[in-house]
Parts: structure tokens; C-alpha cells; sequence
């Protein structure tokens, strides 16, 4: 006898249908599973033969051999418990059999016969709706995030035993209020506001510009001067997730297992500066996203930038340019979307108070130089604004007050982002830090008079063909901010000056 049923595993961030088949065949009673199953899904075995008795059904005393197809594509993870058991239970004609070409299941089984959450129930959901199925099972707690996906009936199981009668129980209604979620009221005082932030102004406004343009960021100050306090108000000012990007960074956090429900506020990630490679940008086996994709249409902060390891930072370059991960494995490979805004942080120097005044640094020409050095120009290259953080005078902090909220510079960021929007169409890219080189011929066109400017600054900072580009990105945002037609002489100025002129002025040691 034979019984079927259809499961999913991750690879990544998306899920790849599994067809789960059961025989039930003569000999002694054994139960062995086939293609490519790994020790989570081999214990599932051993799940499923404690649950069968508590959920009120009976072991078959046969010979049985579950094939796990493709057959080339290794299997691993524990929500392949209960297509396992329903096929199972349907070849010994215990529940009536389950229409694979229709329904798909997916949960871990509890040694009581308990359906427990697996991680990663939205994008199952989104491949079983692209497999053609209409109907997924999952356990309770999945039920409201797979239900998120249009198109399918989501049915919800506490229980192995809810089996005998799970085409009676109501499904959760698909794309449950998707646009009323995104809309609903976060929790006053919950998010960090730039309100307060006391003086910083050129921070400040470095922070407006990366919101309204998608620029990467690199602040460079001694300790205490609020750089860290700087970045995590970056999110409070860009402008709220679109219901398809929210789908989107959902679906990463469900593969991660960080959430259970819709994700409607834009992701920040600030991982250790021991972070490996594979933990930044994605890898290890399984395969998992890492901190570059988990900030997908976010942030991702790196502290203390030049105590991260060569090879991870490195790594950066493709997300950077490209937006997304390419990680291949001997049997997998896997695209990550890493399409976020980079802030990143440092000191000066080693001891951190390298030209401030007072003399307190106390390291050598040549410390300095081996301590800049860690970041490669490569990846400076990439950065559209360095700023200086210095330390805030005393008698700002005395005198108390707020500074201007985020509310107000999001609305700022909001009307650049829209004259954006406007200019590319919903085809283009969704801000200037995005524009291709066709996008960019096109809306940065330079007058005579700011490309002399470009061209002289670019040749006495010795600017790189990237380097020059990213300055027109840059110089673009600041026309949109201000709300003119042309780029000007004075965007253009502002924009060069942001460019991380420091490598070539400290890592040079003197002779």
C-alpha cells in the first residue's frame, strides 16, 4: 500500500516542495526513510512513532520506507514530521488518503501528538501556492503568517489527531487585512527619535541625506560622541515599508525563525564585530541568510568598523553593488536579496582621539596608518558619505531641549523620495543610490558649470569612475531635497566633500 502527501524544506529564504511516499511493504516492522533525509528529519522517525499512540492511531507493524523526492535535494529540518505521518497513517488507511496535487502540509510533531511551529511558514506558503496547491495544514501558531499568501486556504492543527477531520475545520482567510496590518498604531516612544540628538549638525544632515537617497554612510568620530546613538535613528526617518516589501522581509525573518507575524517596520542589524563571513553575508550548512539579507529594505550597522575581519568585510562588496548574495554550495546554491542602507562606524585611531584637541592620542603615524588600513579602499569606495562626528560640547547637553524630530525630516525624505518615484516610474529603481548607468545618464545630467567642479575635485581627490558616479547619485538627492529641476554648482560641492578623503591624508606613512 501506498500513501503520499507533499511537504517543503528551505533552502535559504525560499522553500522547495518535497513529495513525501510511504510504503507499506511485508517483512519485519522497520521504518526507513530515502533521499538524502539528515538527522533532524531521521528523528522525526522517531517523533512520529511516540505521537501515533497519543493522537489515538496505531503504529503499522509492516515493513515501511518513506522516499523523500527529488532524491537529490538533502531534506533537513523538522516540518517534514507531519507529511511524513499523514502519508503514513493514509497507506494504512487510518485518515482518508490526502490529495497531494491539491493540499501540502507542513509541522513537527510533539511526542503527544502536538503540532509545534516550524520556522519559515510564509515561504512554504509562497511555494505551495507556486506548486499549484491550494490548501496548506500547518500548526496553529504558523496558521497567521502563512495565511498572509493569497490564494490558498490555510487550515490550522493543534494535533496529530485533528488529522481525521481537517476538512471540516475553517481555514484562516488568505491575505488576512495585509494593507490594515501595515497600518496599524506602533506603541508611542518604542522607536529611537533624532529629537534626541543634541547638536551634531553635520550628522544630522548626513543622516537626511542617506534616508532620502539610499546612501551608504560612514561616521568617523572618538568614543562618546553619539555615533552609534546617530545610526540607530536612521530607520525613524525612512520612509515606511510598501505591503510588498514588508511580504518580502517577512519572508527572511521567517526563515530565520526571528518572527511570526507581518514585519511593518524596516529592519536595523547590528552585528558583533566577530560576525564570520557566512554570518554576514549568508552561508554555513544548511544554508542561512545572513546579517546583510536579515537587513533587506533596512539597515545594517557595522560598529567599529576596522575591528571586523578582512574576509567578512570583503564579502560586503557584491550585496553593495548588486543587492544581492550569490552563495553556492557543493548540492546548493542559493540568491539572497541584501538590499539595505550601510551605516558603518569608527575611531579615528586606535586609542580613538587621534586630532582632537588636547593632545590625548597618544598613537604613532604608523598605528594610525595600520589602523585605517583595515578597510580596504575598495570597500571606501563604495561609501557615498563620510562624516566627522567630533565629541559634543558640554554646554549643549547643559542647556536641554530637543532637537527636531524625525517626524519632521521623514516628511522632508518622504517628498525626495516621491520626486524620485516620479522621475524613474514604478519600473526604475526606488531611490538614487539604486540608478543604473542608464538611470543615471538620464536624470544626472550636469550643466558646464558643475561638471568643471566635478571633474577638477575629482581629479585632486583622485576619485575612481565609481567614486564620480556615486558623487552625481549624491549630488541628485540633494537637488531632490531642496526640491530644484537642475543640479547645481552647490550640490555638486556638497556632495564631493562627503567623499572619505582621509585615505589618502592618514594612511600614507611619512617618510
Amino acid at each position: 500500500m501506498l500513501g503520499r502527501a507533499l511537504g517543503a524544506v528551505l533552502v535559504g529564504i525560499e522553500a522547495r516542495p518535497v513529495e513525501v511516499e510511504v510504503d507499506l511493504g511485508g517483512g519485519l516492522p522497520t521504518i526507513a526513510a530515502v533521499g538524502l533525509a539528515d538527522g533532524a528529519v531521521r528523528e522525526g522517525i522517531d517523533r512520529i512513532r511516540a505521537a501515533l499512540p497519543h493522537a489515538g492511531f496505531r503504529l503499522p507493524q509492516r515493513r515501511v520506507i518513506v522516499n523523500l523526492a527529488p532524491a537529490d535535494l538533502r531534506k533537513h529540518g523538522t516540518g517534514l514530521d507531519l507529511p511524513i505521518a499523514a502519508a503514513l497513517l493514509s497507506a494504512d488507511g487510518q485518515i482518508p488518503p490526502l490529495d497531494a496535487a491539491t493540499t501540502a502540509l507542513a509541522g513537527e510533531l510533539g511526542l503527544d501528538g502536538t503540532l509545534r511551529p516550524v520556522r519559515g511558514s510564509l515561504p512554504i506558503a509562497l511555494a505551495v501556492r507556486a506548486a499549484g496547491r491550494r490548501r496548506l495544514l500547518v500548526a496553529e501558531e504558523n496558521a497567521a503568517e502563512a495565511a498572509l499568501v493569497t490564494g490558498i486556504d490555510v487550515v490550522p492543527l493543534r494535533s496529530l489527531a485533528e488529522l481525521r477531520a481537517w476538512a471540516v475545520l475553517p481555514p484562516v482567510r488568505s491575505g488576512t487585512d495585509l494593507e490594515t496590518q501595515m497600518h496599524k498604531e506602533e506603541r508611542a516612544g518604542e522607536a529611537p527619535d533624532l529629537r534626541e540628538i543634541r547638536g551634531q549638525a553635520a550628522a544630522r544632515r548626513a543622516l537626511e541625506i542617506a534616508a532620502a537617497g539610499g546612501h551608504h554612510l560612514l561616521l568617523i568620530g572618538p568614543p562618546g560622541a553619539g555615533k552609534t546613538m546617530l545610526a540607530r535613528r536612521l530607520p525613524s526617518i525612512l520612509p515606511p515599508l510598501h505591503p510588498e516589501e514588508a511580504l518580502e522581509v517577512t519572508r527572511i525573518w521567517s526563515a530565520s525563525g526571528l518572527t511570526s507575524g507581518l514585519v511593518r517596520r524596516r529592519p536595523f542589524r547590528a552585528p558583533h564585530h566577530g560576525t564570520s563571513p557566512a554570518g554576514l553575508v549568508g552561508g554555513g550548512a544548511p544554508l542561512r541568510p545572513g546579517e546583510a539579507t536579515l537587513a533587506h529594505h533596512g539597515v545594517l550597522y557595522l560598529d567599529e568598523l576596522p575591528e571586523f575581519r578582512r574576509d567578512a568585510l570583503e564579502a560586503l562588496r557584491q550585496p553593495l553593488e548588486d543587492g544581492e548574495v550569490h552563495v553556492t554550495r557543493v548540492r546548493q546554491t542559493a540568491i539572497l536579496p541584501a538590499r539595505f542602507t550601510w551605516v558603518a562606524s569608527m575611531n579615528p585611531c586606535p586609542c580613538g582621539w587621534h586630532g582632537q584637541p588636547g593632545a590625548r592620542c597618544r598613537c604613532s603615524p604608523l598605528q594610525v596608518a595600520a589602523y585605517l588600513g583595515r578597510v580596504s579602499g575598495p570597500l571606501l569606495d563604495r561609501i557615498d558619505l563620510t562624516v566627522e562626528v567630533p565629541p559634543v560640547d558640554l554646554s549643549v547637553l547643559a542647556r536641554g531641549g530637543e532637537g527636531e524630530s524625525s517626524a519632521r525630516v521623514r516628511e522632508r525624505v518622504l517628498a525626495a523620495r516621491l520626486r524620485q518615484r516620479a522621475r524613474f516610474g514604478p519600473d526604475g529603481p526606488s531611490c538614487n543610490a539604486q540608478m543604473r548607468p542608464r538611470e543615471l545618464d538620464r536624470c544626472a545630467v550636469l550643466g558646464e558649470g558643475p561638471r568643471r567642479l566635478l571633474v577638477a575635485a575629482g581629479a585632486r581627490l583622485r576619485l575612481s569612475a565609481r567614486g564620480y558616479d556615486r558623487v552625481r547619485r549624491l549630488a541628485c538627492t540633494l537637488r531632490d531635497l531642496e526640491g530644484t529641476a537642475e543640479i547645481g554648482e552647490a550640490h555638486v560641492a556638497e556632495a564631493v566633500q562627503y567623499r572619505p578623503r582621509f585615505v589618502e591624508e592618514e594612511c600614507v606613512p611619512p617618510r
